[in-house]
């Protein structure tokens, strides 16, 4: 499948104070050493590299099609699989549920989606801590956002944006009432993070610890 990018207006900012950064450190290298070596073109590639990744993160597969399956959680986010295990949800459920964590390395699309049709039941935001994404306290501890989805048949998945050690900025302008459209965008974080999904403990998982995701095409579970 073919897939053409386009640039996430979030990452406005980021590029053009990137850009402004590599070109300040090219003038103050050749200002200080204005004999050209191949040092100087060593760290032309480097701040080149930096600055393509950074226009790179904040890229949106535009033409990537949604996966379309009755009562199937599409997965939120790119990435990996990082844990698939019953816990007890405290905020919003109060009581077990299946989570399943995906892990956002910074090579990965950052755009989050709605995993299935149905309406933004409850959001809140949490400020907190900056764990690295991989710790099992960095769903409770660290920033985060928590969305409920409510599908039309009365079945409610949870959603969490959790903030990574790198990752300092979740971007969501949800509120309790909005439609939520399978494949539509919910979201996005920046540079490195982690999506936790908490479903019914009767859910068909179709994933497992270890695999990899693509958001809004990868089938995460299908719900009784």
């Amino acid at each position: 499948m073919k897939i053409h990018k386009r640039i996430h207006e979030e990452g406005t900012k980021a590029i053009l104070v990137t850009c402004a950064i590599v070109a300040a450190m090219v003038a103050l290298v050749n200002l200080l050493w204005p004999s050209q070596t191949v040092w100087h073109y060593l760290l032309y590639a480097f701040f080149l590299v930096v600055l393509l990744l950074t226009i790179r993160f904040f890229r949106v597969p535009i033409e990537r099609k949604t996966t379309l399956v009755e009562d199937a959680v599409l997965s939120p986010a790119d990435g990996e699989v990082a844990a698939n295990e019953i816990v007890m949800e405290d905020e919003y459920f109060h009581d077990q549920r299946r989570q399943v964590s995906i892990f956002m390395s910074i090579y990965d699309v950052h755009i989050n989606f709605f995993p299935f049709d149905g309406e933004v039941t409850y959001y809140k935001y949490h400020p907190g801590k900056f764990l690295v994404a991989f710790n099992p306290k960095s769903s409770s501890d660290n920033e985060h956002n928590t969305i409920v989805l409510k599908d039309r048949k009365g079945r409610e998945v949870m959603v969490r944006q959790i903030a990574g050690f790198v990752a300092r900025r979740i971007v969501c302008g949800l509120q309790a009432g909005d439609k939520a459209v399978v494949g539509e965008e919910l979201g996005m974080i920046r540079f490195g993070s982690r999506v936790d999904v908490f479903l019914p403990l009767d859910a068909d998982v179709k994933v497992r610890i270890g695999d990899k995701v693509v958001g809004k095409v990868t089938v995460l579970a299908g719900l009784p």
